[in-house]
């Protein structure tokens, strides 16, 4: 029995990059064993590659990770390659005869786990999965027929009366990790961007304590207002946890909690706590979809979309990358996710019909920039969100909305704090002229020593002709009238 205590218990990190309310920890912890935690950069087996910027926050939160672990006698072991093969290499290393891992819930990856632990099982190791990334678990949320749900409003709703209210899980104050088994050299993985190297301005700090700075500054800040102050992207208005959220360096149901909390306390409005607590079922309701629709990341979730006549415009498309269209809300957001790592919210949703609506092309391809550069690029969520702002996904949105770059711009930015500051080159314009520089007068331009086509591009495509092709197109796929939203 003595013998049986002493052997170590393997815990497998993935996208829970924390010790606060990891159950597969807590569940490790309770076994008495010492334990050997092991993160498996797989690049092949899991799904899609991680794309360079979610490489970056990687390397910073792992570093993180290891250092609190080190705090507590323990210590990351990091190995690259196979995730069944590395288990396997470090089972013989060790005679580790259970392994606990919280579950991953996009479909390769879910499969990949089941695959794992049934192959370990028959050489007698056994594998505990949990759910430590999501409220609740795909499939525990259906509709009274027992299917998946097709509208985020009724899932919302199914979602709250199911989500189980637990006290947190504490971090440990000691763990051990058994000398022996060593591990990769976390330099030697070259995880930064490179040709080019674009994250010198990233300015963020992964990490568990950098995800609880990040939830308490919100809850001190934003909350507040949120309900009108996330569209605003000239201000701090927004949580900017999604990849804190994403690398499960805190949980949701943490978040959920600390914010119904500062609502019970009096600190913000129900209101406010409410709408907050939304945007996680959305992610929530993301994360589902891609479940039990994993074709989704490929076609579109309403077949008709996929005869959607798509241009190949690689000009226009590279113009749309660098922040180069023309329009100012559209070019400031494509500068600051270059620059950050990040984009805004209202901003990605603009960016993002720019692209389709008015360039008319393909969805996939901004996703695919979307998932290289975005610090918290999570595989449900840009694609869910992508085919939302196509007309194509699940949700009930009208799939004829085209946003105008110009009014949201003089919407939500109407002092043009944000454009000026990523788009420096039109700080001197007034605020009239701003969002639409080409309509401003000559000698307004040049007081503001702005030449178009020299120091700012013109229009890479007229608004108005490009609202009449894709509600055309959008006409032919649906086979019905359609009238875009004035937005």
């Amino acid at each position: 029995m003595a013998g049986e205590f002493s052997r170590p218990v393997i815990l497998w990190f993935r996208r829970d990059l924390r010790l606060t309310d990891n159950p597969a920890l807590t569940a490790a912890i309770a076994t008495g064993r010492p334990i050997l935690p092991v993160y498996i950069l797989d690049e092949s087996g899991e799904g899609r590659r991680l794309g360079a910027a979610s490489l970056w926050w990687l390397d910073k939160s792992l570093r993180a990770l290891d250092a609190a672990l080190s705090g507590r006698g323990g210590r990351l072991i990091l190995r690259r390659g196979d995730s069944e093969a590395e288990l396997r290499r470090l089972i013989d290393e060790t005679g580790v005869d259970r392994v606990f891992m919280n579950r991953r819930f996009e479909p390769d990856a879910f499969a990949r786990d089941a695959d794992i632990a049934h192959a370990l099982k028959a050489e007698g190791v056994d594998s505990h999965g949990f759910n430590g990334g999501l409220l609740v678990r795909p499939g525990a949320v259906l509709t009274g027929e027992g299917k998946p749900y097709r509208v985020f409003t009724p899932f919302l709703k199914a979602l709250l009366q199911v989500v189980p209210e637990k006290p947190a899980t504490p971090a440990p104050e000691s763990l051990t990790t058994p000398e022996g088994p060593a591990g990769d050299d976390l330099d030697a993985w070259g995880l930064h961007p490179s040709a080019p190297d674009w994250s010198g301005g990233f300015d963020w700090t992964p990490g568990e304590a950098g995800a609880a700075a990040a939830l308490s500054a919100f809850i001190d800040g934003g909350l507040a207002d949120y309900a009108a102050g996330r569209d605003v992207p000239g201000r701090h208005g927004t949580s900017r946890l999604s990849p804190h959220l994403h690398w499960g360096e805190i949980s949701p149901r943490g978040v959920v909690r600390a914010v119904r909390a500062a609502a019970v306390e009096g600190r913000v409005a129900s209101v406010q706590a409410d709408k907050f607590v939304a945007e996680i079922g959305w992610r929530e309701f993301s994360a589902h979809l891609l479940h039990h629709f994993p074709y989704v990341t490929e076609r579109a979730f309403r077949s008709e979309f996929d005869a959607m006549p798509w241009r190949t415009d690689p000009e226009r498309l590279q113009a749309w990358k660098r922040g180069r269209t023309g329009y100012p809300l559209v070019d400031a957001g494509m500068r600051e996710l270059w620059a950050t790592g990040w984009m805004h919210n209202r901003v990605r949703m603009v960016v993002a019909s720019f692209l389709i609506k008015h360039l008319l092309i393909d969805w996939r391809e901004g996703e695919a920039w979307f998932w290289d550069t975005l610090v918290d690029a999570d595989l449900a969520s840009n694609v869910q969100n992508w085919q939302w702002v196509a007309g194509s996904g699940a949700d009930a949105a009208p799939y004829f909305r085209i946003f105008n770059p110009v009014a949201q711009g003089e919407k939500f930015d109407p002092v043009g704090r944000y454009v000026r500051r990523w788009v420096p080159e039109l700080r001197a314009l007034p605020d009239r002229w701003l969002h639409a520089p080409w309509t401003a007068p000559g000698a307004v331009l040049a007081e503001a020593s702005i030449s178009l086509g020299r120091d700012y591009p013109r229009p890479i495509v007229d608004h108005g002709d490009a609202r009449t092709r894709a509600l055309e197109a959008l006409k032919a796929v649906s086979g019905r009238r359609v009238d875009d939203e004035a937005l």
